[in-house]
């Protein structure tokens, strides 16, 4: 009998460490699925992380090259609606004397003017790879 209870008192052994060693996974397999998705973060602000998410979303600059054919050729190519064509630097130019130069142009371009939306369709530009995207297509 007592051959007997050393066998069983092994298997239990062995089975309360596996359930020991489960339960941990388990609750760090609990603590990853339930963590939080996303963070709230204030403009102005630190912001933990957000650096690698943006990243990993792809939100690295923006080269004009890739705005324009992304967001800006579409019109600007062929001078859809009056849009000034890419590299007619004097159509800009008269462009720029009447909105106040450069920084003129840069303005319409965030609120949108006559059929352009605001930003041209690319709502994720930085206001200055707009601003160089510009200065690429006008030649200015």
């Amino acid at each position: 009998m007592n051959l007997i209870n050393k066998m069983l008192a092994a298997h239990v052994a062995v089975l309360a460490l596996w359930a020991v060693s489960a339960q941990a996974a388990t609750d760090d397999a609990i603590a990853e699925r339930i963590k939080p998705v996303g963070e709230v973060c204030v403009q102005g602000q630190e912001c933990k992380g957000v650096e690698a998410v943006a990243a990993a979303a792809g939100g690295g600059a923006k080269t004009p090259d890739d705005i324009i054919a992304k967001h800006c050729g579409a019109c600007h190519t062929a001078g859809v609606l009056g849009a000034p064509k890419i590299g007619d630097t004097a159509a800009w130019k008269e462009r720029a004397d009447h909105q106040g130069g450069l920084d003129g142009i840069l303005a319409k371009a965030i609120t949108g003017i006559n059929a352009m939306p605001p930003k041209g369709t690319c709502a994720d530009c930085t206001d200055d790879e707009l601003k160089a995207t510009i200065k690429k297509m006008s030649g200015l």
